[in-house]
């Protein structure tokens, strides 16, 4: 009889500890309160740069959707999300870089930046607008159309990666 006592009291002890406990999910870096934050919604990113690479906006639209949907638990909805992405495509450029003595370039440096605006409808506190920009350099004797569809996946990414560390990540 005495043991069973000892038995209830210590899992009653331990079912109060497992429910008090608040948990929280992290899936690749993410940091999210899934008790108040259930969906996520992006408006198109358009290309407002001076220069265009038209598949630019659908490769970085697609791949910024594609990252919240796979390292995340949030439900993607059309408007009015918990979480809200919007923002432009609004740099695409071309500099020249490291000049040699001929004065031609050697490097050509393809740069490009997002204009970012975020809004968390449950922490007002995260909320922010911000640039985000990457760049790749290559050789100046190669055309952009040679090396455009490669870097521009790469810088994609990149771009990418940035946008999910600043808005989930918590970083």
């Amino acid at each position: 009889m005495h043991r069973n006592i000892i038995r209830i009291c210590v899992f009653l002890l331990f079912a109060h500890l497992v429910t008090s406990c608040l948990i929280s999910y992290k899936l690749n870096g993410a940091s999210i309160d899934y008790a108040l934050t259930k969906t996520i919604s992006f408006e198109t990113f358009p290309i407002k740069a001076p220069l265009v690479y038209a598949p630019l906006a659908v490769n970085f639209n697609d791949e910024l959707t594609a990252k919240y949907a796979n390292q995340t638990k949030l439900e993607q909805v059309r408007s009015d999300g918990d979480l809200q992405l919007s923002g432009a495509i609004t740099g695409y450029s071309l500099t020249p870089q490291a000049v040699k003595a001929d004065a031609y370039a050697a490097q050509t440096r393809l740069t490009i930046k997002v204009k970012v605006k975020f809004v968390n409808k449950h922490n007002s506190t995260e909320n922010f607008e911000k640039d985000f920009s990457a760049y790749r350099d290559f050789d100046a004797t190669l055309l952009l159309t040679d090396v455009q569809d490669g870097l521009c996946e790469e810088m994609v990414k990149e771009l990418v990666e940035q946008i999910f560390n600043a808005t989930v990540a918590n970083w």
